[in-house]
This record gives C-alpha cells, sequence and structure tokens, in this order.
C-alpha cells in the first residue's frame, strides 16, 4: 500500500484503493528519452510547440509524436509540462 496510516484505515474496506503507480523515466522508450532530451534542450515557452515540427525533425509520423508525449505526462511526470498559452501549446522539461 502507499499512503502510510490512511493504509492501516483503508485496509478495513473490502475493496482496493487506488494507489498511483509511477513508472520510473528509466521505462521510457528509446524514443520517448530522447524526445523528452529534445524538448529540455529547447524553449517550447516563448516558441510555441509545432507537432508537425517535431514529427519531421524525429522522422516519424505526428501520431507517435502525440504518443509519445502522452506517455511522458505518466512516466516522467516529474519532469514535463504540458499548457495552452496565447493560442497554442507551450512545453516545458527538465530531464
Amino acid at each position: 500500500m502507499c499512503y502510510g496510516i490512511l493504509d492501516e484505515l483503508l485496509g478495513r474496506l473490502d475493496f482496493l484503493w487506488p494507489c498511483p503507480s509511477y513508472m520510473a523515466v528509466s521505462d521510457l522508450t528509446e524514443f520517448e528519452s530522447r524526445l523528452l532530451k529534445w524538448i529540455s534542450a529547447s524553449d517550447f515557452v516563448e516558441v510555441a510547440w509545432s507537432t508537425k515540427r517535431a514529427a519531421e525533425a524525429f522522422k516519424v509520423k505526428e501520431k507517435e509524436v502525440y504518443e509519445a508525449l502522452a506517455n511522458l505526462t505518466v512516466k516522467a511526470k516529474d519532469h514535463i509540462q504540458i499548457f495552452y498559452d496565447g493560442g497554442a501549446i507551450r512545453i516545458v522539461a527538465d530531464y
């Protein structure tokens, strides 16, 4: 279990309490790792994010970039922030 004293109290319940299952950054695929490093080295706050440009830079389909970004928000959630500002997607990463 993962909540300390709360586990003790909830242990009396007849159902499982949802416990976050964190994935380590080491669980990233090779592409996810490369993408995270690239985002970390770039400025996608001042310069709006472009999935099309990312796909071209990595020579992959846009769908693969979208899937990798979605995975990064789970697997490396403490290392990436994606937000919307000024009519565009902005991404900040620290890896």
